[in-house]
């Protein structure tokens, strides 16, 4: 195929994944000039050039029980795109993150002899860890994000690459403190909370009347607290409004629509939804607390089923080894629970400035150019590195 540019299938399932797509997609076109990437793509990736043949929302689903109500669509999806990308013939196919779509449709590309690549390792530490081997039969490259991941998927003989994490990366050229509280309009003088509720819809529906308790329960011990609700897309204001109910006025609530990396650097303490963000805002060494609720038949699926085998939920403690942030889970998610501890984090300056420098090390680590290093193993993956 070397009489055309090059083709690459990128497919991400949800915000985080369209960032990481949109870092690989910048370095791609700046290694490859004339590639061409195509697939399903947020706003994100679609803006640094992937043409979407499918917007990210069509994966947007999490847990055992709300799965599986979507299978049917979602195995549909699956069959059509894996038509369209073998009629398109491309390179190879890189699935970004969203394991339990991309692995699937990679496996039955890689039997049709396309190359397949996977970019984030599945959390194979920490539950389901039999999918170790799937991955090894689903994709001739893993790009992993974090340094003690290679050496699960040694004894498969998979190409596993420790290649950084574009969130570490971005850290940088961060804005300080003080211009991310002017441009958050807040005064130096201001104690400020930041509560995230995640950043797909199901999140927001399970999590909407839990941060507005949760408010209330700060607003009644500290009056003086400005208290802001950070939301990834501006779409998702009316639902979380909606669903967080007239707690979220009382509690006098500001709510903040796409500036959640500002918002987190702004903050004194921040109590933040499990997932992406919550090494985000550990990285940007902003002291926080971590949560979250699945539906109850997904937990109690996963707890019988014993597919979790991590102590932690939260990576900065999975990073750590120990709990270097407080995590809460299902009931225990409780308003009391996430206010306190959030609080906690107030009134003691030197667990605080101990938590700042554990992240301080852990972003230098991981700060190793990410985006440049998939996209040049990639590359070279399908001959084409420069």
């Amino acid at each position: 195929m070397a009489h055309r540019p090059a083709r690459l299938i990128l497919t991400a399932g949800e915000s985080s994944g369209d960032q990481l797509g949109a870092d690989l997609a910048y370095h791609l076109k700046r290694q490859h000039p004339g590639i061409e990437l195509a697939g399903i793509a947020g706003p994100a990736m679609q803006a640094a050039g992937v043409e979407a043949w499918h917007n990210l929302d069509v994966l947007g689903v999490m847990g055992l029980t709300e799965v599986l109500s979507h299978l049917p669509r979602l195995f549909r999806l699956r069959r059509e795109l894996r038509e369209r990308i073998l009629a398109w013939q491309p390179d190879a196919f890189v699935g970004v993150d969203a394991p339990d779509f991309n692995l699937g449709l990679a496996r039955q590309l890689r039997k049709r002899g396309l190359k397949t690549v996977h970019y984030v390792s599945p959390t194979v530490w920490a539950w389901r860890a039999g999918r170790t081997r799937s991955v090894a039969r689903s994709v001739d490259l893993l790009l992993a994000l974090f340094p003690f991941e290679p050496e699960l998927y040694a004894p498969y003989g998979l190409d596993t690459r420790f290649v950084g994490h574009p969130v570490a990366d971005q850290m940088t050229n961060r804005p300080g403190r003080e211009e991310a509280r002017e441009q958050l309009g807040l005064s130096t003088a201001d104690t400020v909370i930041a509560l995230l509720p995640g950043s797909r819809r199901s999140e927001i529906e399970r999590h909407a009347e839990l941060i507005a308790d949760t408010a209330g329960w700060i607003r009644a011990r500290r009056e003086s607290v400005r208290i802001l609700v950070f939301l990834a897309d501006r779409r998702q204001e009316q639902l979380f409004r909606e669903l967080g109910g007239s707690g979220l006025e009382r509690a006098g609530v500001e709510i903040v629509c796409e500036q959640t990396r500002t918002g987190l650097i702004a903050a004194d303490a921040a109590c933040v939804a499990s997932g992406t963000a919550t090494l985000e805002a550990f990285l940007l060494e902003c002291p926080l607390v971590a949560y979250y609720r699945l539906a109850p038949a997904s937990y109690w699926l996963i707890r019988s089923l014993r597919l979790i085998r991590s102590r932690y939920i939260a990576m900065p403690n999975i990073l750590y080894g120990d709990e270097i942030i407080p995590e809460f889970v299902q009931q225990q998610a409780s308003a009391e629970h996430l206010g306190r501890a959030t609080l906690d984090w107030l009134d003691d300056p030197a667990r605080r400035q101990v938590c700042q420098e554990v992240a301080r090390g852990f972003r230098h680590q991981l700060a190793a150019g990410a985006g440049d290093n998939a996209a040049r193993a990639i590359l070279e993956l399908i001959g084409r590195a420069g």
